[in-house]
């Protein structure tokens, strides 16, 4: 079985890779940079007998997708498992969000998982695989000073069971996990000793490799999840 992650050097996406390789699975990660794809890389080659190949895209742009998902079916010959979990956040309010932020937040987070599935569909029909979207709570739940990010996961949200109902007579599984507070790396934050009451990335990697391991019968679409207690103040 072979996986592709985008956004896959740190956070929720490494967490992710490190968990399927854990499983044997052959992952393909991207990050807009190639020097720290290939630092994950090498770290990630550690954590299990899976394979692991590090590719520079930026899902912003469709051909760099294109390029990801042809890499992958060159090294690993097949691809079973999208994970679109590349995203951005800019938050203020709408009287000082800017037009770029607004566009970077669509662009990454939603138009970006579009290209990333649009690059990889004909080879998860050919699979009969799974495409999963990392999504938020914020695809539910709105919130001040996030205009941007509430629409780019909202969109995503809708997007993602749209094309559940698309692909599912094509036997390809589609779901989007919706966390709450992750201790990851988004927006420029380093995870500390303060984040141990939030999910951890390796908690969403389980959760992935429990989705894979469910009977093909079964589809949970749309899975939202949440730290069991809240911080500690």
């Amino acid at each position: 079985m072979t996986a592709l992650i985008t956004g896959g050097s740190k956070g929720i996406g490494y967490g992710i890779a490190a968990s399927l390789l854990k499983e044997g699975v052959n992952v393909a990660i991207t990050s807009r940079n190639q020097e720290a794809a290939d630092a994950a890389a090498r770290e990630l080659s550690k954590t299990g007998p899976g394979k692991v190949i590090a590719i520079a895209a930026d899902v912003r742009d469709f051909d760099a997708l294109k390029n990801a998902v042809a890499k992958t079916l060159e090294t690993f010959g097949r691809l079973d498992v999208l994970v679109a979990n590349a995203g951005v956040g800019h938050f203020a309010p709408i009287t000082e969000i800017t037009p770029a932020q607004w566009h970077e937040t669509i662009d990454t987070n939603l138009t970006g998982v579009f290209y990333s599935l649009k690059a990889s569909v004909d080879a998860l029909i050919n699979a009969k695989g799974y495409f999963i979207s990392i999504a938020s709570l914020a695809g539910t739940n709105f919130f001040a000073s996030a205009s941007a990010y509430n629409a780019s996961k909202f969109g995503l949200v809708g997007f993602t069971q749209a094309v559940m109902l698309d692909l599912r007579d094509a036997g390809v599984k589609c779901s989007t996990i919706m966390p709450g507070s992750v201790a990851s790396h988004f927006n420029n934050h380093e995870p500390n000793a303060d984040d141990a009451w939030k999910i951890q990335p390796e908690d969403l990697g389980q959760m992935v490799v429990d989705l894979l391991r469910m009977n093909p019968r079964t589809l949970p679409s749309k899975i939202e999840v949440r730290p069991s207690q809240v911080a500690k103040k």
